[in-house]
Order: structure tokens, then C-alpha cells, then sequence
């Protein structure tokens, strides 16, 4: 008999236990979910859009032949 009541005050005192913990337990989860869902967007930065490419060889190129084609233009209409 008497350990029957040592075990089940040892048992009721681990009950107790765990029913001050679970409160605790509950705040804790919850505040880490709020802080896990409000720590990511407090560091959150729009990220600037690509500038765009100034010129690329094929735009230089093509700048190129203008000037020549004009330059052959003017040559043949001073030539004749």
C-alpha cells in the first residue's frame, strides 16, 4: 500500500509538472511561429530590376558600316 501512494504522488507530482510546462510550452510555439513568419519580411529588400546592356558589338557594328557607307557616299558624289 504504501508504495502504491508513493507512486501515484510521484506521478501526480510529474502531472504537475508538465501542466505548468505545457502553458509555457504553448507561448513559446507561438512566438516562434510569429517571429518566424515576421523576422523574414523586416529584412525584406525589393530587389533593383537588370540594367539593361548599353550596346553589345553587334549595335557597334552596325554603326560602323553607316558612317562608312556615308563616307563612300560623299566620295563618289565629290569624285563625279
Amino acid at each position: 500500500m504504501i508504495t502504491k501512494e508513493k507512486k501515484e504522488i510521484k506521478g501526480g507530482n510529474q502531472n504537475s509538472k508538465m501542466s505548468v510546462l505545457r502553458p509555457f510550452f504553448g507561448v513559446l510555439t507561438i512566438v516562434s511561429i510569429v517571429l518566424s513568419i515576421l523576422l523574414p519580411m523586416a529584412r525584406a529588400q525589393s530587389t533593383a530590376p537588370a540594367l539593361a546592356p548599353i550596346s553589345d558589338g553587334t549595335t557597334i557594328d552596325q554603326g560602323i558600316a553607316y558612317v562608312l557607307m556615308l563616307v563612300a557616299l560623299v566620295l563618289t558624289y565629290l569624285i563625279h
